[in-house]
């Protein structure tokens, strides 16, 4: 396996789109960038100025000659098919034999935001986290013994999918205090068609979108002692917010570590995440992750492979770093009035407690592009209870069924433009930002409270902030 197999065109039509990009006075919205609030440059110096379908898929503006080339073969792996073993095309051959998608981007299209399925869809941007009750050996949820830790919904020639999962909504009427109805949309998830026998009654299950992939090296890049800084887990300021922080098997490293990553912050790095990515998702091996989503009782081991690693390392390093250096764009209409007012009631509701404004990443972060900035992701990268109403039941390391990572904010009001859909929290089942906010339960419960105490005006204004985020 090897570089040369990847398209030359490709990476130049790669460096083509990225070049024509990442700057216009159009999108300061004709201010010069001195005159930019920095809460607008949300990923600081890596901000990128663009509002359009690549908003998402651009380098940090600030990066150096040196990383760019790996930035451009990362691309071209992310977005590449892999095929399945044995094939002449050795640099991406190794698919499954159990896999969701065939490439990095069909999940995270655009690198942005998955969404659940249409009606009559199989599942791509999104999956089926699997367990039953106990704890695997490094402490994290104990893989289903026949299905292991995802479900996966295609499979190779020569062998079968393990199910197909199917989404049915329902819908729960509300009603403001001013009057205003509103209706939020409930999921109900069954899965059919087990193919290698039923998993029987302790199966435990959690749905997840595919998040969007940009500023993953700014918040790996935020020093450990200032997200513990803000750990408050038997609430002793008495805000009702009391952040806890998941520890999780680092492979790297060999012991627990910080968790930042994924809806439960069950992963350390960028390179596990997208290590374990390749793994779970496409069924690629790496020397980080040396198996694949098929269990030894599935009995698929005769059927051929990749090799291994099925990924080399030079390869996986490189999708590692295209996926840290991923630019954040900046903000949008920051001097609307509305807006304005939207960011002050965002303050008012509580919502800055989780979802923190401000943070810095470490002067010494690699690459130094992403060294010492001033960042504004809106997330404590901490779990927090959000009560019943989106609960899973399924535990994640240290993670309960009610609790979820906060989601960084940042460029949530593009993925309509990038992704072409409204889906929000973590199964896509809020059908706007309103929704979503009018989900929060548990320690998000007196945010919802002053949400829908506010008239029509102040909730439209604090979605339009969001948007502008």
């Amino acid at each position: 396996m090897g570089r040369s197999d990847f398209s030359v065109l490709g990476v130049m039509a790669i460096l083509g789109l990225v070049a024509c990009s990442p700057f216009s006075t159009d999108s300061t919205d004709g201010h010069s960038e001195d005159a930019i609030p920095s809460d607008v440059l949300q990923g600081g110096e890596t901000t990128v100025f663009d509002r359009g379908v690549n908003a998402f898929s651009l380098p940090a503006r600030n990066l150096d000659a040196d990383h760019r080339d790996p930035f451009f073969i990362g691309n071209s792996l992310f977005n590449n098919n892999w095929v399945t073993p044995p094939s002449a095309t050795t640099a991406r051959d190794g698919l499954g034999p159990l896999f969701n998608a065939r490439s990095c981007s069909a999940c995270h299209f655009k690198d942005g935001r998955g969404r659940p399925p249409a009606p009559g869809e199989d599942m791509v941007s999104m999956l089926i986290r699997l367990s039953v009750p106990g704890t695997a050996p490094d402490g994290g949820p104990n893989p289903h013994p026949m299905y292991g830790g995802q479900l996966s919904g295609n499979a190779v020639l020569g062998t079968k999918a393990e199910g197909r999962a199917l989404i049915e909504y329902f819908e729960a009427a509300g009603t403001y205090p001013d009057g205003t109805p509103f209706s939020l949309s409930m999921p109900k998830y069954r899965i059919d068609n087990w193919a290698y026998g039923e998993p029987g009654a302790s199966l435990m299950i959690s749905p997840r979108v595919a998040p969007a992939m940009i500023g993953m090296g700014l918040l790996e890049s935020i020093p450990e002692a200032d997200i513990l800084a803000r750990v408050d887990t038997d609430d002793a300021d008495g805000d009702g917010i009391s952040g806890r922080a998941n520890y999780v098997y680092d492979l790297r490293a060999g012991e627990a570590r910080l968790g930042r990553f994924g809806w439960k912050a069950n992963q350390p790095t960028v390179e596990q995440q997208v290590a374990g990515a390749f793994s779970g998702d496409i069924g690629i091996t790496s020397s980080l992750v040396d198996g694949d989503n098929a269990t030894p009782l599935q009995k698929l081991d005769s059927l051929p492979n990749g090799g291994f690693p099925e990924i080399e390392d030079d390869d996986l390093a490189d999708v590692v770093g295209y996926s840290r250096v991923l630019a954040v764009p900046a903000r949008r209409d920051w001097q609307d009035a509305e807006v304005r007012t939207g960011s002050g009631l965002f303050d008012g509701a509580g919502c800055a407690a989780c979802h923190v404004r401000e943070q810095k990443t470490s002067p010494t972060a690699y690459p130094a592009a992403l060294a010492g900035q001033m960042i504004h992701p809106y997330t404590d990268l901490l779990l927090h209870d959000m009560g019943d109403s989106l609960a899973d039941g399924r535990p994640d390391y240290l993670a309960t069924g009610r609790e979820w990572r906060t989601p960084p904010l940042w460029g949530i009001g593009l993925v309509q433009t990038v992704n072409g859909h409204t889906q929000f929290l973590h199964d896509g089942r809020a059908r706007s930002l309103e929704e979503a906010v009018l989900w929060h339960g548990g320690e998000a419960a007196a945010s919802r409270k002053r949400f829908l105490a506010m008239s029509a005006e102040d909730r439209q204004a604090l979605i339009r902030f969001l948007k502008s985020l």
